[in-house]
């Protein structure tokens, strides 16, 4: 399964439409997860037109996101891999113990809020930002994360850079 994540896209400040470099992404997505700040509903509706998507509410999404189906923290499970999802993971020290304990089936977390493309395992738990593909703010470019998940693994997790 192929998997999308996306997070931080703060429609229509800095999402004015999709980025042309994520239509690849989006046509070979088998499920979209994105970990909040959408900002407008018509985002979700532009992405789930390629894919399921799964959405957490971030602090700047209105409550149209909500009404669109987006929750406080999510738990799903995908090709055996189980993930949860929520906007703020907290501060960085502690964080894979914290996300542990909020998490503690999870073999995943997707998370966003600080825009900054994260990768890591710690505490027996693995854990992601995309960062964001428009607001790219102090990093060198926009980014989203690719996930090839199979058989209860992730097989394959990457930071890819959006350029505008």
């Amino acid at each position: 399964m192929r998997v999308l994540v996306l997070s931080d896209t703060h429609a229509p400040r800095h999402w004015k439409a999709c980025p042309p470099a994520l239509l690849p992404h989006l046509d070979a997505a088998d499920v979209i997860l994105h970990a909040g700040d959408v900002c407008t509903p018509d985002v979700l509706d532009l992405l789930a037109g390629h894919a399921p998507v799964h959405v957490v509410m971030g602090n700047n999404d209105v409550p149209e996101v909500a009404a669109w189906g987006a929750l406080e923290t999510l738990e799903i499970e995908l090709e055996g891999v189980r993930i949860g999802m929520v906007h703020d993971s907290g501060a960085k020290q502690g964080r894979t113990a914290r996300l542990r304990r909020r998490f503690p089936t999870a073999d995943l977390v997707v998370f966003g809020h600080s825009h900054i493309p994260l990768d890591q395992t710690g505490d027996g738990l693995r854990i992601l930002n995309p960062g964001s593909p428009t607001d790219k703010r102090r990093q060198p470019v926009g980014t989203v994360a690719l996930l090839d998940l199979r058989d209860g693994e992730v097989v394959e997790a990457r930071i890819e850079p959006v350029p505008r």
